[in-house]
């Protein structure tokens, strides 16, 4: 099976069937082939989703399944694999696709478990991310300054809007680390923009703070999911800051979806200056991630 391809200056724009809008940012380590007329071909593709219906995606992954690729979806979720899969499985993700997810929250949990078991932590974030420490839950503690590190997942409920409530809360904490779960600044629910965990880190890291990230676009996670040596990766994904960026650092191709998180940016400024500004490096770009 051909994807039709046409390409416009030094972008191309590709489509693969119908519109696609699922939930969440998702790589997909695929191994087919995309015949094109200067013979571009890759063999791993990283996927984007947004939205609420299952049915277009379970007909992308079962496409692809037809050609025998192996993918795996990797998202930024600060959730372990299982929560992930158990939540797509419920929303109508096909079971036998579930067993292919990879979170950044599965690799943040890996590394603690192996490096700060036994350490307390004190934990930003929403209560429904306490899966991810469940396994060493007495480990956390509610007085920040008796924190060994900081584990942050994403923002307080009360205060998920405010980013100047965390500024003062860990400019007199630059002595611990944090572990960020989700590297994403922000994210769409429907028509609504929300901070994520990321944003939280930018400022612990612009008030002197160190900060290890699990996730898109950090290399960590795209090793500990998948085996990506000598192979050849596009990425697609609407986030130029974690799915494109993602590609670029792991000097993998990669494929823009303009309909989504960078929607309103796309359609005012110029790409090459939108590209300049984010200091990005875009391969292919298409409105919605299609069959």
């Amino acid at each position: 099976m051909k994807l039709n391809i046409s390409f416009k200056g030094h972008f191309s724009y590709l489509g693969l069937k119908d519109n696609i809008e699922m939930l969440k940012e998702l790589l997909l380590d695929c191994s087919y082939n995309v015949e094109v007329s200067n013979n571009f071909k890759e063999n791993s593709v990283n996927l984007i989703y947004e939205g609420h219906h299952p049915n277009n995606y379970n007909e992308v992954l079962s496409e692809l399944k037809k050609l025998d690729k192996e993918f795996i979806l990797l998202t930024n979720a600060p959730r372990p694999n299982k929560n992930v899969e158990e939540f797509l499985l419920k929303i109508g993700l096909d079971k036998i696709f579930t067993s292919k997810v990879y979170t950044s929250g599965e690799a943040a949990l890996n590394y603690l478990i192996s490096n700060y078991k036994y350490k307390y932590f004190y934990h930003i974030g929403p209560p429904r991310d306490f899966s991810i420490f469940k396994d060493f839950e007495r480990q956390k503690i509610k007085n920040i300054k008796k924190a060994d590190y900081l584990l942050c997942t994403g923002l307080f409920d009360e205060y998920n809007k405010d980013l100047n409530y965390y500024k003062n809360i860990l400019k007199d904490e630059i002595d611990k680390i944090m572990i960020c779960t989700n590297p994403d600044l922000i994210v769409d629910r429907g028509q609504t923009r929300e901070f994520c965990a990321g944003s939280v880190a930018k400022v612990f890291g612009e008030v002197g703070g160190n900060v290890e990230y699990f996730g898109k676009p950090y290399p960590k996670v795209y090793n500990l999911a998948t085996k990506i040596e000598n192979r050849r990766v596009l990425c697609v994904g609407d986030n130029l800051n974690t799915d494109i960026k993602g590609a670029n650092l792991q000097k993998f191709s990669s494929l823009l979806i303009s309909n989504g998180i960078h929607r309103n940016e796309i359609k005012k400024d110029n790409l090459k200056d939108l590209f300049k500004k984010y200091n990005v490096k875009v391969d292919f770009i298409q409105k919605n991630f299609k069959w």
